[in-house]
């Protein structure tokens, strides 16, 4: 065939599989990519999403394995947002791509070939590329999706919670920014959040007081809080005002603690608010810079600045590029082992200093930061532990 007139075919079967899978419910996902495979003669196609606590990539397409994050092939590919390839038994290739929307990445594509060259690399990395984009599209209103990346019951003030939670990772070309938590299937009031406002990344931790439905609706609604106040354009002390306000005025009897930060990404000056908190941690240039933005402590939210007795502080503080900003909950550093050890403070920051210098992305990091607590206390977590890390890294001149 004309090698025109197979771009141009190959062009018409994209164009074809946009559409269908734009039309296609989440459920028939799978057999859209799986019959555009075959006609492009790329033989099997099956796509996996990676659980919510990044163990697992569980197949779309029921009848296949689960697959182990830290041990397998695909897994590799997940981990390091690279193709990863191996031969199989009757001498063809089995090709392993990243699904990934950004910063964030959702699992991978498998798909098996005769043979790749430089083209077929090409398109079967724009699939993969559309495929992101479409799962993260129809997640928002798929159960199906949300099934498929859950591994057992998730419990009711969980799911309220969750309900509210941005995606696991966000970024542009000048900063990323990534969240975990634990208890995946069991929160009580731990929730994070960030976004973008034009030049600005906006990044949150909250710790609702106790362990149980209340505390959920107590960090839900400082949440929401925080979100009506940016997108009405508010300065970071009328936000911060306007969760105290929200929680007085619904939730008299509920607080929560919570740090509130934002980066202007064109010059690095961080500005944050500490309600409560335990302060954000600076690592820079590979070691922990101590107490850097540790400033006098301030009551939790849920006090107007009447019964608080002080107004609420903005601080700032210029960052280097490259430095990492770490924002935590109490449950991370005081999770404790069966000797009653504490993870601890030290523990936390080496293990985040040994990730960067190792070259790990910020997800990356925290994804294993977060077993490694749990594996402390034997995945029985006596409190909610969550983290969120991001890392300007603005491009040279």
């Amino acid at each position: 065939m004309d090698r025109n007139v197979s771009v141009g075919f190959d062009e018409r079967l994209l164009d074809e599989l946009v559409r269908a899978a734009q039309l296609a419910s989440p459920a028939e996902l799978p057999e859209v990519l799986d019959r555009y495979a075959h006609a492009m003669g790329w033989g099997r196609a099956v796509v996996y999403l990676v659980d919510i606590q990044q163990r697992l990539l569980v197949p779309f397409t029921e009848g296949e394995p689960e697959l182990e994050l830290d041990t397998s092939l695909a897994g590799w590919a997940y981990r390091t947002d690279s193709l990863r390839m191996e031969e199989t038994p009757s001498g063809g290739l089995k090709v392993w791509l990243p699904l990934a929307d950004g910063a964030e990445l959702l699992g991978v594509v498998e798909l098996n070939m005769s043979t790749l060259d430089g083209l077929k690399l090409r398109r079967c990395r724009t699939v993969a590329l559309l495929l992101a984009q479409i799962i993260t599209s129809k997640r928002t209103y798929s159960d199906t999706i949300a099934q498929r990346m859950r591994t057992r019951p998730m419990h009711l003030p969980t799911e309220m919670v969750r309900a509210f939670l941005p995606p696991r990772s966000i970024g542009t070309g000048q900063v990323v920014s990534t969240g975990v938590l634990e208890p995946a299937y069991e929160l009580g009031g731990d929730a994070f959040d960030h976004a973008f406002t034009e030049d600005v990344l906006h990044a949150a931790v909250l710790d609702g007081m106790g362990h149980d439905l209340a505390s959920g609706l107590a960090t839900s609604v400082a949440m929401a809080g925080c979100r009506n106040a940016r997108r009405s354009g508010a300065d970071l002390t009328t936000l911060v005002g306007t969760m105290d306000e929200a929680l007085a005025t619904w939730l008299p009897e509920q607080f929560c603690t919570g740090v509130f930060t934002q980066l202007h990404m064109p010059t690095g000056v961080l500005r944050w608010s500490n309600c409560g908190h335990p302060p954000p941690l600076l690592i820079r240039r590979h070691r922990l810079l101590q107490d850097a933005l540790e400033r006098p402590p301030e009551p939790p939210l849920g006090l107007p600045a009447g019964l608080a007795g002080t107004a609420r502080q903005v601080h700032d503080v210029g960052l280097e590029p490259g430095d990492r900003i770490v924002l935590y909950t109490d449950g991370v550093v005081e999770s404790r082992d069966e000797t009653g050890e504490e993870f601890g403070l030290e523990r936390f920051t080496e293990y985040i200093i040994r990730s960067t210098a190792a070259g790990q992305s910020a997800p990356e990091a925290l994804r294993l930061l977060i077993l490694a607590i749990l594996e402390h206390q034997h995945n029985e977590l006596s409190d909610d532990a969550t983290i969120l890390m991001f890392e300007w890294q603005p491009p040279g001149p």
